[in-house]
């Protein structure tokens, strides 16, 4: 998804070594009994649906009282941060796979394992709770996957047919030229991002990023390899535009503005992209990726799939009403509420069509991506993921521009990976 800003383990850890002598989170308990909760979250499209959870939470409970706090990305990790090391940390938020780790190993975030229904939740949604021990340290949220977006106009004028399930990479390409030469409008916007970018492609292919025990890269795979040199390749057609030109305007803001017929975009991000731009009703679809035509392993078939959780920190004062209210969270009722707002898909098994559903007054199918998840591949992460990240990205644009040959550097990447997971 999104950057992060790094948060210092060596801070996080000299907080635990002081013995936590805080108390977690700005909640209160008044004279007349009332429990005061915080509830802190980074996207204000999700403000509604976080609020009826909440609502329908303290409508049995009503000695409680769940404020819902709004911040942007960035400052969401800033603030989280600077929580953590005060011993001042939100009631409940939301934890991102990109953050857990450091969070939970480092001893700041409550075991939840014995309030979660894990019958009730896939493996990768589990897997995105957990800390490096396997505890869950959060209460799955929801769950997405990668699809491709494409704008319905631009293929009607260039006479070319809507992408579907049995589109191959080859079919990516002939439709872009055929895009580009009709309307001289990008075809599919590649863009050097790893979630919704090359990632995709690589698994497709039968390659990976990190091994099963997640200690090694797999850049200089062969399937790997093979998969980067053709995404990266894509630039060099005219229907595609270059980094430098994503460096000022986003795959998805060009798809806006109609400059661009394809890009790959996130789940979470479709009904807030209707509801902000209600010119896109009828021109946004989306469809399955496209498959890997010859791939190494595998039929071609592959997504990345991640997921949120929600958290509350180790050392909570009120932590038995906030682990019930966790537990309402991940119950059939609450992810049900969380569906039907349109926040984003449940993590709770069985509960998908209630955000299919919140599309009803929209003219799109969404119901393409529920079965994508049959084939989701977990987001890629490990523990040392916030040394390496940038540094990968940063040699990616490296070949991008021609500073460096694509084999060395899909070898320099190789070792970034595993020289900063091997500490």
């Amino acid at each position: 998804m999104k950057n992060t800003k790094k948060i210092a383990a060596g801070t996080l850890a000299a907080v635990m070594a002081a013995g936590m002598v805080g108390c977690g989170g700005q909640s209160g308990t008044g004279s007349n009994g009332q429990v005061n909760l915080t509830f802190q979250i980074w996207d204000v499209g999700q403000r509604d649906g976080m609020q009826a959870m909440c609502d329908a939470y303290t409508a049995k409970n009503p000695n409680v009282k769940i404020e819902v706090q709004v911040t942007s990305w960035n400052e969401y990790w800033t603030k989280l941060e600077a929580a953590a090391t005060s011993q001042k940390m939100p009631d409940i938020f939301w934890m991102h796979t990109n953050e857990i780790l450091k969070y939970a190993d480092n001893g700041m975030l409550a075991d939840v394992s014995d309030i979660v229904e894990t019958d009730k939740f896939s493996d990768i949604s589990l897997s995105n709770a957990q800390g490096s021990d396997g505890k869950l340290y959060g209460v799955p949220k929801d769950k997405d996957v990668i699809c491709l977006a494409y704008n319905k106009e631009l293929f009607d004028q260039a006479g070319v047919a809507y992408p579907d399930e049995n589109w191959t990479w080859d079919d990516l390409v002939t439709a872009s030229q055929t895009i580009y030469d009709a309307t001289g409008k990008y075809g599919y916007m590649a863009y050097a991002d790893d979630q919704l970018g090359y990632w995709n492609f690589v698994y497709q292919n039968g390659g990976y990023i990190l091994n099963d025990d997640k200690t090694k890269a797999g850049f200089t795979q062969p399937a790997t390899a093979e998969a980067m040199e053709f995404y990266i390749n894509l630039q060099k057609n005219d229907w595609c535009p270059d980094q430098t030109y994503f460096a000022e305007q986003a795959p998805g803001a060009a798809f806006l503005s109609g400059q661009g017929a394809m890009y790959l975009e996130g789940t979470w991000n479709f009904l807030p992209m209707l509801q902000n731009n209600p010119e896109l009703n009828g021109k946004l679809a989306v469809a399955a990726l496209p498959k890997a035509p010859s791939p190494a392993s595998g039929d071609g078939r592959a997504t990345i799939s991640n997921g949120l959780c929600y958290a509350t920190a180790a050392n909570n004062k009120n932590m038995d009403v906030v682990k019930d209210v966790l537990k309402f969270f991940g119950s059939e009722e609450g992810q049900r509420i969380q569906g039907e707002s349109g926040a984003a898909i449940p993590a709770y098994n069985g509960l998908e069509q209630t955000w299919v559903d919140a599309f009803k007054d929209y003219d799109i199918d969404v119901s393409i991506c529920i079965p994508m998840f049959e084939y989701g591949v977990q987001s890629v992460n490990n523990a040392s993921r916030p040394e390496w990240k940038t540094k990968v990205s940063d040699e990616l644009l490296k070949i991008y521009s021609g500073q460096v040959e694509l084999q060395q550097g899909l070898q320099n990447m190789q070792d970034i990976v595993d020289q900063a997971s091997a500490k």
